[in-house]
């Protein structure tokens, strides 16, 4: 079956008296999942949406979310996954751009998802469970579940929109399919016995893949965690016996820093992906937890996994891996050409895990696959084994009075420090140089250091040209809904 939505159903027909997912006290069986993503698609397709249709969803990491979501594909519509905390101008333009004729919110968001509906014209349901498995009741399930061809648009997926609006992302049933097989059987290889903690946002392509549609395809039971916090999340995996734990960096970091005796022991996996976990942060982890980390790299528009450090293969601190199944890389130069080994250049991905192109931007979708490569935009190189280590985004690299200086090295030499919790680092304007480098950190809890402490611990590591002339103290970063440190919305105190 090319549906996505095949994967549940194979899994309630082979083991469905089975948690799917458990929310705080709250368990749902993958028989009971199945019946109401078949009863939800049933709803869809009453209310007049036939295939190809786009349906948005403004949830957070609840149940509904599961059921609208497996249920669109059923019915063969289009999901288009939104943050639950766009405001009214944005959610009108996801739904205006995207022509979605549906939107689910969830009931305790403030409202904005109705207003943003109202302007585009788009039908609009505030999603409550009681009131939801209530309006389900009333509706048998769907006996049939759509048949799209694999190239087919399964997601669109709107991406964070660092320069300009967000674009959205055409993701296909077989690569949304491809990625999640490979990634449930041969990266982090899931069975029935496993316990995933859900506290990546299902909204992002992360969560949505390499942890509800990977749980789902291979009969694990999904922990839903609406919103990360430390606590809560240590707490899960204690209480529920956790064997898989999925983050971003900052979540290692906030993890690693804060205090508990929560019993993790059960954890035989965890995964990092999003951006560039810091070495000192996997070393910490690991040492703290026992638990091995295993990272990898991808993007919205690659469904999402490129590259991950396997398993079965030596693992290397600080790289991204080898590729996954099927899927090629090139380090390309400016000119599109192939660089020296050994050389810097822009991480360009083939395979079918590539999206189809952007909504609606013939243009932008040229630029972004102008020979059927995928040019990511994030600088890297290989060692002599062929694995992968990301320099950094192309768009953030400092040049500095004609020199290149690649912020996520002077951010690795700062975790080095032991006040260090996290840090940012960037390119400010200078009037002779272009750029000069800036750095913005946040000390771990209870420590202390002074700025220019911090400064000449970086001057002692690195050629003069790369340490931060300009350090400051912050009490924290800003961060994307999946985690991301926001570089662009950090504001540079006047020196």
């Amino acid at each position: 079956m090319a549906n996505l939505a095949g994967f549940l159903v194979e899994t309630a027909g082979r083991q469905p008296e089975r948690p799917a997912l458990r929310l705080g006290e709250h368990v749902i069986t993958y028989a009971e999942l199945d019946e109401r993503s078949a009863r939800a698609a049933a709803l869809l397709r009453s209310e007049g949406i036939r295939p190809g249709d786009r349906v948005a969803l403004m949830l957070p990491n609840v149940p509904e979310f599961v059921v609208l979501y497996y249920a669109a594909l059923r019915a063969g519509a289009v999901v288009v996954p939104m943050n639950p905390l766009l405001k009214t101008r944005e959610v009108e333009f996801h739904l205006a751009d995207s022509g979605a004729v549906r939107l689910f919110e969830w009931h305790q968001a403030p409202g904005e998802g109705a207003q943003g509906a109202a302007a585009a014209g788009v039908r609009h349901t505030a999603v409550e469970s009681a009131a939801f498995a209530a309006l389900l009741a009333g509706h048998e399930p769907l006996p049939a579940v759509a048949d799209p061809d694999g190239e087919d648009m399964a997601v669109l997926l709107y991406t964070s929109g660092t320069t300009g609006r967000p674009k959205g992302a055409v993701l296909t049933h077989a690569g949304l399919r491809h990625n999640t097989e490979v990634n449930s059987i041969r990266i982090q290889r899931m069975t029935p016995e496993d316990v995933v903690v859900g506290c990546l946002p299902l909204f992002h392509i992360f969560g949505q893949v390499c942890t509800m549609s990977a749980a789902v395809r291979s009969g694990a039971c999904l922990v839903l965690i609406p919103r990360f916090d430390p606590q809560t999340v240590l707490d899960a995996v204690a209480r529920e016996r956790a064997t898989v734990f999925e983050g971003v960096p900052t979540m290692y970091a906030a993890l690693l820093q804060h205090p508990s005796d929560a019993d993790v022991s059960t954890l035989r996996m965890c995964i990092s992906g999003g951006a560039s976990l810091p070495v000192e942060i996997l070393h910490g982890f690991e040492e703290r937890f026992g638990c091995p980390v295993l990272e990898g790299f991808g993007m919205s528009e690659t469904s999402p996994v490129v590259t991950f450090n396997h398993p079965d293969r030596p693992r290397k601190a600080g790289s991204i891996g080898t590729p996954i199944q099927d899927v090629e890389v090139r380090l390309l130069d400016a000119d599109g050409k192939d660089v020296p080994a050994g050389e810097i250049g822009e991480l360009a991905v083939r395979g079918p895990n590539v999206m189809k192109g952007y909504w609606n931007r013939p243009e932008e979708t040229a630029a972004a696959l102008p020979d059927g490569w995928l040019r990511s935009g994030d600088l890297a190189r290989a060692d002599e084994d062929g694995y992968l280590y990301i320099v950094d985004r192309k768009k953030d690299m400092i040049i500095r009075g004609g020199y290149n200086v690649y912020p996520r090295e002077i951010e690795e030499v700062l975790h080095e420090h032991p006040a260090v919790g996290m840090a940012a680092v960037l390119g400010v304007p200078h009037a002779s140089l272009g750029e000069d480098v800036a750095a913005a950190v946040v000390l771990r809890p209870g420590a202390r250091a002074t700025p220019d402490e911090l400064r000449q611990y970086v001057k002692d590591r690195v050629a003069a040209y790369k340490y931060p002339r300009h350090v400051w103290l912050v009490d924290r970063l800003p961060m994307g809904p999946s985690g991301k440190i926001l570089k662009r919305e950090i504001t540079v105190p006047t020196p």
